[in-house]
């Protein structure tokens, strides 16, 4: 099913010419759809170790590029694997953009009901957000389409998130979601240095191997911006006593807190109306989201 109503088509057959064209090589072996792709890419098993990675959507084009060159850059300064860029593909077949062949990272999508030991899992999930963020930033990579504009100040997001509640109304507690953005955009200012982000993390690019976190995957959000945008997993996976945890662990101020629920908060707002009927998967997990953080700004709070 398409995800985006302007998206570009993909299939096997397409995945089959462009490797037949481009890397003779790995003619022989066989390819297969992913099940869960992202929504911006679609993904295409090529044998046992390799995955093909297409943007789908105009806006990820950008992210071919970005990945070739940084996440060689940054993997041998995290603590689990992540995707290697093995081979950088061009137009053809009918196909308009560059796209990527990479190693492929085998384990378990994690899912909040997976999690047989969720406080050591946030506690290695917040060892990987810390060591992505003190790798070195000379050569920085601001937001911008090419990761969704994750990692801007959150103010930016105002426009969208307000038209995305608007939207919802029926579906919601409108009211309540309005009175928590609001709060959050109160302490949206800081001074905290811009580090690497991963900017999309959730459990769809998560995966773990006997309860721990083995392999973080899809970068195309990526970027040098705002830390707190890679906070939002405390509220898209974790409950109040696992999210504790993990911010005890990440030993973040209390603003950088605030504005990484913004961000969780923002993205479930925009996603919902957007997603739920094309990818139910990820409509559910905005769902999630917005029923933590509800539970973390009680009508008391909000009144105060």
């Amino acid at each position: 099913m398409k995800m985006h109503p302007d998206e570009i088509d993909t299939r096997v057959e397409l995945v089959q010419a462009l490797v037949q064209e481009q890397f003779p090589q790995w003619v022989d072996l066989p390819i297969t759809p992913v099940l869960f792709m992202g929504t911006d890419n679609a993904l295409y098993r090529l044998g046992d170790d390799k995955v093909v990675r297409l943007p789908r959507i105009y806006w990820a084009v950008g992210q071919v590029d970005k990945e070739q060159i940084w996440l060689p850059h940054i993997a041998p300064h995290l603590p689990v694997p992540i995707p290697i860029p093995l081979a950088k593909g061009v137009p053809g077949a009918g196909y308009p953009w560059h796209w990527s062949v990479y190693s492929w990272l085998s384990g378990e999508n994690v899912t909040p009901s997976r999690l047989t030991n969720p406080h050591q899992f946030a506690i290695e999930l917040a060892t990987f957000v810390q060591a992505l963020q003190q790798i070195e930033t000379t050569h920085e990579l601001p937001p911008g389409q090419h990761n969704s504009f994750r990692g801007v100040a959150l103010g930016q997001r105002d426009p969208a998130v307000r038209v995305a509640i608007a939207s919802l109304q029926g579906v919601i507690d409108t009211d309540r979601a309005t009175k928590i953005w609001d709060s959050v955009l109160q302490v949206s200012t800081s001074d905290t240095p811009l580090t690497w982000i991963h900017g999309d993390l959730q459990p769809g690019n998560l995966l773990m191997r006997g309860g721990s976190l083995s392999a973080v995957i899809d970068f195309g959000c990526m970027a040098v911006g705002d830390p707190a945008c890679d906070l939002m997993v405390a509220w898209n996976l974790f409950t109040p006593e696992t999210r504790s945890t993990f911010r005890s662990a990440l030993a973040v101020d209390a603003g950088t807190w605030l504005r990484g629920c913004g961000w969780a908060l923002s993205v479930a707002l925009i996603a919902l109306p957007y997603y739920q009927n094309s990818n139910p998967t990820l409509a559910t997990m905005s769902r999630y989201t917005l029923n933590q953080i509800f539970a973390d700004f009680p009508d008391e709070l909000l009144r105060a």
